[in-house]
């Protein structure tokens, strides 16, 4: 059990200094006086729910055509005795944040979940009264270990990664953000200032950041609407020809189909890296495919982004292929917006500044890598120079990477994990809230659409999309907005 944090042994104590807390720099620290407003976890369960992708999408060179749902419910008190509940549901995505050539998929889901009967036991036994970021701090070591005791008392071959630990504690730390929210009658956004949130980001990210709150980086309030970014996975159909099986739901099953229906501006092309001629070539043929289907409509502007999920085998192979790409369709070129993860998650296997001339020709984004504030210092030095930010990652974790990233001035974007229902209400409140970020990603509707049915009466603004946007300006409820 983790032990109550730090403000409820200073109980109303008055702000005062401390000498000798800095080390032996001799600085005084300030105490920090607890606020009426945090709360204690009282109570945490959670569930499942298994879905089959309506088709398959490629990762990493893996095709997956499952998901399994965690959904986590949480109840907080605050101090003064108020009771509110929350939510948090995320995809577990196993294969993304535990890809491995040793274990199928059966094994690394297996880890993942009894690594989250443990993260709940954790959360349950906080014991401490705090603001949900500062309970985050206080577990994610916790959680750590818990992986490893999970890795061996599974006796898996390798460690569960700190990536896989992340995505399975997600929807339990969105709970508790919603909760707090709850608790206080207003949308968790407006939580992150000072009158309810003590610490400066100092307290999380270095000296660099004394002074500064969380809520110069976050927006109370929602973008009015945000243009969305549809997939064109690895194995999707892009024109009529392509289709070997078809689906026959009634939905759109290619590419000019989806841009006909929902009005498509932004095109998310996720490519193999292990094959340059097909990349390229994948490449043209979706700008090609996407420039009549936008011509019929009489639209001029759409973009893409291009996700090689840490694919390229190095960054000669990228270098080459931005070359070609921009040699045989300077147009389609110009429409890219970023490159997503092109070489592998490791960042310790990659030389300072590797990514430097890349990042010359376009905002080159770092994703799996990303695991925390460490992480992000270290893509930058490698050449990174955007961040993806995910609500898989946990809402404590994106929301303060959102804060380093934007005072770096790194090109930010938040993507999903083909998040349905209430996790894409979180995904889109934090592309909602961040304010550089442009666009939302939202691939549930084309491969999970069974999971989203019920959302789309619910809030029909964010699950019916028109002119390629969604509405984000919904999201103002309490909590992350979804229940």
């Amino acid at each position: 059990m983790t032990n109550p944090t730090r403000r409820d042994f200073l109980g109303a104590a008055a702000f005062a200094s401390l000498a000798g807390l800095n080390g032996s720099s001799g600085r005084a620290a300030a105490v920090i006086v607890p606020r009426p407003t945090d709360v204690r976890v009282k109570d945490v369960s959670f569930g499942y729910e298994d879905y089959l992708y309506r088709t398959p999408i490629k990762f990493g060179g893996t095709v997956v055509d499952r998901a399994t749902i965690l959904n986590v419910h949480c109840v907080v008190e605050t101090r003064d005795g108020r009771v509110a509940k929350g939510f948090g549901s995320m995809p577990m995505g196993n294969v993304w944040s535990f890809p491995s050539k040793k274990l199928p998929y059966d094994a690394t889901l297996g880890a993942m979940k009894a690594l989250a009967e443990k993260v709940a036991a954790i959360t349950a036994g906080h014991g401490g009264t705090d603001h949900p970021i500062n309970i985050n701090r206080d577990l994610d070591p916790e959680f750590l270990k818990a992986a490893v005791e999970v890795a061996a008392s599974l006796g898996l071959p390798e460690p569960i990664p700190k990536l896989c630990t992340l995505t399975a504690a997600s929807p339990f730390d969105a709970a508790i953000h919603d909760a707090f929210g709850k608790a206080h009658g207003r949308s968790c956004y407006r939580t992150y200032g000072p009158d309810f949130l003590a610490d400066d980001l100092g307290a999380y990210l270095g000296p660099e950041f004394r002074g500064e709150f969380l809520d110069r980086y976050v927006s109370a309030d929602p973008k009015p609407r945000m243009p969305m970014y549809h997939l064109v996975g690895a194995v999707d159909p892009v024109v009529a020809a392509d289709v070997k099986k078809p689906v026959g739901d009634g939905l759109p099953e290619t590419l000019p189909e989806w841009i006909a229906r929902d009005g498509l501006t932004h095109i998310k092309i996720k490519l193999n890296g292990e094959d340059q001629d097909w990349d390229v070539a994948r490449v043209l043929h979706v700008d090609r495919t996407a420039a009549e289907a936008q011509a019929r409509r009489g639209v001029s502007g759409w973009v893409y982004s291009l996700d090689f999920n840490e694919k390229a085998p190095n960054v000669e192979y990228l270098l080459e292929f931005i070359r070609r790409v921009k040699g045989e369709a300077p147009d389609g070129f110009a429409r890219i917006q970023y490159i997503e993860q092109p070489t592998a998650r490791d960042l310790d296997a990659s030389a300072p500044h590797a990514l430097d001339e890349a990042a010359k020709l376009l905002p080159v984004v770092a994703d799996e890598s990303l695991t925390d504030h460490e992480s992000l210092l270290k893509a930058r030095d490698r050449g990174y120079t955007g961040a993806a930010l995910k609500a898989c990652k946990g809402q404590s974790h994106a929301l303060l990477l959102a804060a380093a990233a934007q005072k770096y001035g790194m090109f930010l974007c938040v993507q999903d994990l083909t998040c349905p229902g209430a996790s894409l209400v979180h995904s889109a409140g934090l592309s909602a809230h961040i304010p550089s970020v442009k666009a939302i990603e939202a691939n549930a509707r084309q491969y999970m659409p069974e999971a989203n049915r019920a959302w789309e009466s619910r809030l029909p603004g964010l699950f019916v999309v028109k002119d390629g946007t969604m509405e984000t300006g919904l999201l103002t409820g309490p909590g992350l907005g979804a229940v």
